[in-house]
């Protein structure tokens, strides 16, 4: 979540939605994303909504939990008063930040919140994110004792200098022992990767690769490294202490995870992300690309219902101090209009595996298609038969794609 929200309208006190949400309600499923803004430290590269203890401005950390169960009160009293239909919550996931940093107790009084409000589907998909270094056995237990099913491990590198670079706290010896612990407690398990560091060769992307998928993890994403502006690292390359992250290295490193995880039995499903099989592909992740509705709890947390997309207020204190007035913590918000929901439709879809059909396109999209299979971004066959499926070299020219689909 990055920490710069968007201009647009602002979001009435009471958080009411318009009538429009309910339109095609009942054939979207209901996600909910928990955002713990809480780190340690603040990672030399990362832009997100977070805050290390010095930041908080006398908020406790120990009174999240319970400002977060309000607004989860708040957001089913919401979405009643919209008349949504009742629907039983598919995915829920904690982001952050570092969500295990709190107890294990609070992320379960947390989700009992979210199921108690609306009641979680027989087959929700419940997932915490973790730094390596943030739990024990023991917290593993009690994550799966309270009904999560899935942990995605901040591993990012296996190798200590490029470690060092991202400035990640945790010991890479550490992650096979989490990965354990994780499995012992019958959770599912994805690990995250960034390529493309200042100083990272393809031999330390590949031993990367190699001891991740030693591990054998249900799922592995693997993001490219972005250069935020505001961040430590862009104002070290802006002053030549670390060299500009190269995009053809990048390319040749994505390729390589590529052809390694196919190797080794997993799929691609969207552009970052593979799994072992359909089944373990993250369903909450799927939900964003696909235009589902969401509800993110949490400082400078996003949410999306029926085409209004609104965000909270980005500081923790500011966010208690709404809670606690019994308001909504939204900052702003805007109505997509049709023809901005239809092309996020393709911006989205189309880096997913098979999502975005072909008879979606408007006539000049559809007239691009041609071109693009036979400048090999889209598969042939599979755009015959009506479905959009990026090849490699598509993969890595999504932007480009999408600009085309577009008419642009």
């Amino acid at each position: 979540m990055p920490s710069t929200l968007p201009i647009a309208d602002a979001a009435p006190a009471d958080g009411l939605l318009p009538e429009s949400v309910r339109d095609g309600a009942e054939n979207r499923h209901f996600g909910v994303y928990l955002h713990v803004p809480f780190c340690r430290v603040r990672c030399g590269y990362c832009d997100f909504n977070t805050y290390t203890g010095d930041e908080l401005r006398g908020v406790r950390r120990s009174d999240y939990a319970s400002q977060a169960v309000a607004e989860v009160a708040s957001a089913r009293a919401v979405l009643e008063r919209a008349g949504l239909p009742e629907r039983p919550v598919s995915t829920v996931f904690f982001g952050g930040g570092t969500p295990t940093l709190l107890p294990a107790s609070d992320l379960a009084a947390m989700l009992t919140s979210v199921r108690d409000a609306w009641g979680l589907s027989n087959t929700a998909e419940v997932t915490t994110e973790a730094n390596p270094d943030s739990v024990d056995r023991a917290y593993l237990d009690e994550l799966r004792e309270a009904g999560f099913t899935r942990v995605s491990f901040g591993m990012q590198s296996a190798v200590p200098h490029v470690l060092a670079t991202l400035e990640r706290t945790h010991d890479p010896a550490r992650v096979p022992l989490v990965v354990r612990w994780a499995r012992e407690a019958g959770l599912d398990v994805s690990l995250d990767l960034i390529y493309g560091t200042p100083g990272e060769s393809l031999d330390d992307w590949r031993a990367s690769l190699e001891a991740a998928l030693a591990e054998g993890p249900d799922h592995l994403s693997a993001y490219s490294l972005i250069v935020e502006e505001g961040t430590k690292l862009a104002r070290q390359i802006r002053r030549g202490e670390v060299a500009r992250p190269d995009d053809d290295t990048a390319a040749d490193m994505y390729e390589l995870a590529d052809a390694l995880l196919a190797e080794a039995g997993y799929s691609w499903y969207e552009v970052s992300n593979w799994a072992r099989g359909d089944a373990h592909a993250s369903r909450h992740n799927l939900a964003y690309w696909q235009g589902h509705d969401w509800w993110g709890v949490g400082p400078g947390a996003h949410s999306h219902v029926g085409g209004v997309r609104w965000w909270n207020v980005k500081h923790p204190a500011a966010y208690a101090e709404r809670i606690l007035a019994g308001v909504s913590p939204a900052a702003g918000r805007e109505t997509l209009d049709d023809e901005t929901r239809a092309t996020e439709r393709i911006l989205l879809a189309v880096r997913v595996r098979d999502e975005l059909r072909v008879d979606e396109l408007d006539d000049a999209g559809r007239s691009s298609v041609a071109g693009l299979i036979a400048d090999g971004l889209v598969e042939g066959r599979e755009a015959i038969a009506g479905t959009i499926r990026l090849t490699l070299r598509g993969r890595l020219l999504a932007d480009a794609v999408v600009r085309r689909l577009l008419g642009d």
